[in-house]
């Protein structure tokens, strides 16, 4: 069922929350630090905690599998938001400091590509 996927992506997420808010007190920072990527490592690793021996049913499994695609682009996109209007706000030394890293993460796709298996064409 589809409920297994909704709980399963709502405990990830109070716990990378959770996890994110204590990481930022131990820092100094009266802020979520890292909260949603938290949440996301922990939804794929309960996703793919044991692909051999199935926990769910068919029907579960594809619950799960469904609200754990849907996480990446709601989730984050939501959490990239709110990163984009505080360092609009902030200044010209965090937007500076957030294209720097697109660039960079643009630039490692060929390195990171190079790496990858290839895959066999049916042509």
């Amino acid at each position: 069922m589809v409920i297994y996927g909704v709980g399963l992506l709502a405990g990830c997420m109070l716990a990378g929350l959770w996890a994110g808010r204590l990481l930022g007190h131990a820092l100094g920072v009266e802020a979520n630090v890292g909260g949603v990527g938290i949440a996301m490592l922990l939804l794929l690793f309960f996703t793919q905690i044991s692909p051999k021996r199935p926990v769910l049913g068919p029907i579960s499994a594809s619950g799960v599998s469904f609200w754990s695609a849907m996480y990446i682009p709601i989730v984050v996109a939501m959490a990239a938001k709110q990163n984009v209007v505080a360092a609009v706000s902030s200044g010209w030394v965090a937007i500076l400091a957030g294209t720097l890293a697109v660039l960079a993460s643009f630039a490692l796709v060929p390195v990171l590509a190079k790496w990858a298996p290839k895959a066999e064409d049916d042509a």
